[in-house]
C-alpha cells in the first residue's frame, strides 16, 4: 500500500506536492502517473487564486491512500468532492460501502481530516473543486439561503454534507474529463461546467428541510460515518437505532438529528434508498432471480419487495431485470 499524506493549508498545491513526493514532473498543470505506479493522470485547472479544479483519473498498481490533515489554522477554503466511480472507494477511514456504485458528493469545511482509499488495479475517477467561501457566495448570489447553505457560505463552524449524485452531475463530470485542453477556450469551458456542477449541488441543498443547523464536531462526524458504514455493511438487516446510538456514543435524538443534517435523510429512508440501489444492481449484474435478490436483502414478503422497488424505480423488479 502506498500512502500520500498532506496538510491542506490555504496555499497548498496538491499537484506540485504529489509530483515532488513521487518525483513526477508537472507539465502544463497536468501530472501523468508514472508506469511504476500505474496509468492515468491528475489535472489542475485554475480559475482564480482561490477557485480551482482537480481531476483525478487513473488506475494504480497498488492500493493507494490519501491522508488529508486539517491545517493548524482554519481557513476560508471549501473542498467539494465529486466521487464518480463505478467501484467502491473508501472516502473516510473505516468507511466501507457495501454496494457497487460509489457515486456521491461531499462538501466540507477546512478543519476536517479525511482519508481516501483507492483500491489496486481499479479505474478511479473523482473531481475536487476548491473554492473560497466568499467567492462561492458571490458566485451563487443566494438571497434567502436555508440553514445548510448559510452554514456553508458563512464558513464559521465545522460542517460536512453529503449528497447523492444525479445523472446530470455524472454527465457533467464525464464532459469535464473529455475536454480538449489544447484549445484557447478550454479554461472558459471548464469554468462553465464547474459552475453547472455547483448550480446542481446547491439546488439540492436548498431543497433540504430548512431546520436550524446544529453544531457538529470532528468526533460527531467520525461517529456519523461509522453509523453510515454500519448501515451499508449489510443491507439485508434494517438499522437498529438503539444499537447504532450506543456504538456512536450518542443519544438516539442527537444521532437522528445529525445524521439527517449531514446525509439529507432519515436513517431508515437512507437505508431503504441504498437497499433498493443494491437490489437494482443485483438484478442487472448479480445473476440472481427476483426472489433471490429479495431474500438476500431481507424481504420475507416478495410482494412487499416488488411494491417498494416499483416505488423507487417506477417498474417491477421482474421487468427491470429483463430490460437490457
Amino acid at each position: 500500500m502506498i500512502t500520500f499524506e498532506f496538510t491542506a493549508n490555504s496555499d497548498f498545491n496538491f499537484l506540485e506536492d504529489f509530483g515532488r513526493k513521487f518525483k513526477v514532473p508537472v507539465i502544463d498543470n497536468r501530472l501523468t502517473i508514472p508506469a511504476s505506479l500505474g496509468v492515468g493522470s491528475i489535472r489542475k485547472v485554475d480559475f482564480d487564486e482561490n477557485f480551482r479544479l482537480l481531476i483525478h483519473r487513473y488506475k494504480f498498481k497498488q492500493a493507494f491512500v490519501y491522508k488529508r490533515y486539517a491545517p493548524a489554522n482554519r481557513h476560508d477554503n471549501i473542498a467539494i468532492f465529486f466521487y464518480n466511480s463505478e467501484t467502491p472507494i473508501n472516502l473516510l477511514a473505516d468507511k466501507q460501502l457495501a454496494y457497487n456504485n460509489d457515486s456521491s458528493i461531499e462538501i466540507g469545511s477546512s478543519d476536517l481530516n479525511s482519508e481516501i482509499r483507492v483500491p489496486a488495479n481499479t479505474e478511479v475517477y473523482f473531481t475536487v473543486v476548491g473554492i473560497k467561501s466568499t467567492i462561492l457566495s458571490d458566485l451563487l448570489r443566494i438571497t434567502k439561503p436555508n440553514s445548510i447553505v448559510k452554514t456553508i457560505l458563512e464558513n464559521k463552524a465545522t460542517f460536512i454534507f453529503q449528497e447523492s449524485m444525479s445523472p446530470e452531475v455524472k454527465k457533467l463530470l464525464n464532459q469535464l474529463s473529455e475536454i480538449n485542453d489544447q484549445t484557447q477556450l478550454d479554461n472558459f469551458y471548464y469554468r462553465i461546467k464547474v459552475e453547472e456542477l455547483l448550480y446542481l449541488l446547491f439546488t439540492k441543498l436548498l431543497n433540504r428541510e430548512a431546520k436550524k443547523h446544529s453544531l457538529i464536531n470532528k468526533t460527531d462526524i467520525e461517529s456519523l460515518f461509522a453509523i453510515q458504514a454500519a448501515i451499508l455493511a449489510d443491507l439485508g438487516l434494517p438499522p437498529q437505532l438503539q444499537a447504532l446510538a450506543k456504538m456512536a456514543n450518542m443519544s438516539e435524538t442527537k444521532m437522528k438529528l445529525l445524521f439527517k443534517q449531514v446525509f439529507g435523510d432519515t436513517i431508515y429512508n437512507y437505508y431503504q434508498k441504498f437497499r433498493m440501489e443494491e437490489a437494482a444492481f443485483l438484478l442487472k449484474h448479480g445473476g440472481k432471480t427476483v426472489s433471490e435478490v429479495g431474500y438476500q436483502l431481507g424481504f420475507s414478503n416478495l410482494s412487499h419487495f416488488s411494491k417498494l422497488f416499483q416505488k423507487h424505480y417506477g417498474t417491477t423488479p421482474k421487468k427491470y431485470s429483463s430490460v437490457a
